[in-house]
């Protein structure tokens, strides 16, 4: 008995080693992390040891050789399951899982065809590791070894080590990225100097440090706000205000539609034949770039309805349903419109039915507002030319003037497409995503063709603004091999910067159409979509608090920001710590970025204290 538990203390040593040699196989194959210096790869190589050090070590004070092998067994099997999940996740959204992402529990279900595309067989090989510990356990290998986990000093000695390697870690991190543990918003810098346990771990703190802002917040909170906001607010353009007033607004969310497939060609088709005649006859800003989190789709429509920034972690539908919002449905609700959604999906997706009653709907069109069949569905539900063909008829009930927003479903991760509805071949490349992407786009773009025919036979067009913008972006960087294949150049950061870039088209019949459309060369956000269409509808929002400006005003100010530091601006484009010169990609000396470098930390401060303290709750203009 004595010799079994003597060497005990090497169990949490071999389960410390398989556990870390797979995770570190896991930064360099799966999450592609590329260490630029020594620093960065002694910080990736180390940084799993000393959590796992002290997590595995706890089974140490147990008494009993049968306990503390089921401890380690059971730990490493946790462990294993939250790096695959994260592996998965990742594979899907290029980001890594929060605390709030766990609770939308909702979703998972929905999610089943998306995140069933990221399995795949040869994935067992992630949890051999746990089948190499039960083998060595059973073996009891080692046991000649005279090391007593009884022993106090053997034991000191042990966590020592273990805390001395995670001070190492997290002082050489400091050291590589100054205030580390405050850049909350790059959660890929905290798993590459962090570790993803320990990350988990940070995330849980932050979680409850956030819960506990609102019971805080007071209304000096929100007058700081309204104070930054006003003293930053841009006057609408006298041409365009009012250009579209008293029209029902149609506001078409375009799923994980792209600016690149606008105006270009696969095998000689066009990807989005519609479109590129629609933009003549419309105002279209080729420069929008989507701002988009872990929300995805949400966060656009939280971002376009409020012109607030979504949160670094989670989705603001989920972790906020409950706040008071001033809305563009609500400040249009005031001005004597009908407020409504329309979205073929179960209405609990993304919380929806509980954050739209926030967001001021007044009516909310879900999946039991269509007829949906086996015939007239794929991949995610009803398609979209079904949709827009039964959502015309809905429309045509609702009073006047009103403001109707539809959001698309077809051009959604794994692009799935019946082979009848195929317009155009799929890309021929080694990834089967971006190979049926291009179907998808064009389907979509013949969808909003039948659409915009439907309104003029149901006299629904003329009396309408058409607004369309995508959501996020549909190909992300872990594509980009294929990517570079279909663009026939490598993919520099700066390619990559821009291929975030979205369509922002506004259609007004009489006024824009028949060839009168204008291209605006303008560099803005989905932020700045809120006062652009209420300014067009003649409304002030002056007083509102909101982070957006009028594209369209002569006093707008080219400056979009992200979470993760990046920028651009009419002139310079930073990412990846270097700066670029915006239209042509030619890098440039980092003193030309300077001045902008570290602004955008103010405006998400301000942005998020109105998220997490709920402070439009004192609004009383709201």
């Amino acid at each position: 008995m004595f010799r079994n538990r003597r060497a005990d203390i090497f169990l949490p040593m071999i389960a410390t080693f398989l556990l870390w040699l797979k995770t570190y196989t896991v930064y360099r194959t799966c999450f592609h992390f590329k260490p630029i210096n020594l620093t960065q790869e002694i910080i990736l190589f180390i940084n799993p040891i000393g959590f796992l050090m002290i997590l595995f070590g706890a089974c140490l004070f147990l008494k009993t050789r049968k306990s503390r092998s089921r401890y380690i067994l059971i730990s490493s099997f946790i462990l294993s399951i939250i790096l695959y999940a994260n592996i998965v996740f990742y594979r899907f959204f290029n980001d890594f899982i929060t605390i709030p992402i766990l609770f939308q529990t909702n979703n998972f279900r929905e999610l089943g065809d998306s995140v069933y595309t990221e399995i795949k067989w040869w994935d067992f090989i992630f949890f051999l590791d746990i089948l190499v510990l039960y083998y060595v356990q059973k073996k009891q290998f080692l046991l000649s070894i005279s090391v007593n986990p009884d022993n106090v000093r053997h034991r000191r000695l042990y966590f020592l080590i273990a805390c001395i390697i995670m001070m190492v870690n997290l002082g050489i991190s400091e050291i590589d990225r100054p205030q580390l543990l405050t850049r909350t918003f790059d959660r890929k810098l905290l798993v590459k100097n962090l570790g993803p346990y320990s990350y988990q771990l940070y995330d849980i703190i932050l979680q409850s440090k956030s819960s506990a802002q609102k019971a805080f917040a007071d209304e000096t909170k929100l007058m700081d706000t309204q104070q930054y906001v006003q003293a930053n607010y841009t006057p609408p353009n006298k041409e365009y205000y009012g250009l579209a007033k008293g029209r029902n607004l149609i506001l078409i969310s375009l799923e994980s539609t792209q600016n690149f497939v606008i105006n270009s060609t696969l095998n000689g088709k066009e990807i989005s034949p519609f479109l590129n005649h629609f933009l003549k006859d419309s105002f279209y800003f080729p420069n929008i770039y989507h701002q988009t989190g872990q929300g995805k789709t949400s966060d656009a429509e939280f971002i376009v309805e409020n012109s607030l920034y979504p949160l670094n972690r989670g989705a603001v539908f989920f972790t906020h349903s409950g706040n008071t919002y001033a809305s563009m449905a609500k400040k249009l609700q005031t001005a004597g419109y009908y407020t409504a959604a329309m979205h073929a999906n179960n209405k609990s997706f993304w919380n929806r039915n509980i954050m739209y009653k926030s967001i001021g709907y007044q009516k909310f069109f879900s999946s039991t507002s269509y007829e949906i069949t086996p015939n007239n569905s794929v991949g995610w539900g009803l398609k979209d030319i079904p949709f827009f063909e039964q959502s015309a008829n809905l429309i045509r009930s609702l009073p006047n003037p009103y403001y109707v927003k539809l959001i698309t479903l077809t051009n959604h991760h794994p692009f799935r497409l019946n082979e009848e509805d195929n317009l155009i071949d799929e890309y021929d490349s080694d990834d089967p995503i971006v190979n049926r992407y291009f179907t998808t786009v064009r389907y979509e773009d013949e969808a909003l063709k039948h659409f915009i025919q439907k309104l003029k036979e149901e006299n629904l067009y003329k009396r309408s603004i058409i607004v369309l913008y995508g959501d996020h972006h549909g190909i992300s960087e872990n594509h980009h091999a294929a990517m570079s294949h279909y663009l026939r150049k490598e993919i520099t950061p700066y390619d990559s910067f821009n291929l975030h870039r979205v369509p922002f088209i506004i259609h007004i019949p009489g006024i824009t159409d028949q060839g009168k459309g204008i291209t605006f060369s303008t560099v803005g956000g989905q932020i700045d979509i809120r006062p652009t269409i209420l300014h067009l509808l003649g409304i002030e929002t002056k007083e509102d608090v909101q982070f957006g400006h009028d594209l369209l005003s002569p006093s707008f100010k080219q400056y979009v920001i992200f979470r993760d530091g990046r920028f651009v601006t009419d002139q310079y484009l930073w990412t990846a710590n270097t700066c670029y010169l915006r239209e042509s990609g030619i890098a440039v000396d980092v003193e030309q970025c300077k001045p902008y470098i570290g602004k955008e930390s103010k405006i998400f401060m301000y942005s998020d204290k109105i998220i997490y303290g709920d402070l439009l709750r004192f609004n009383k203009e709201r």
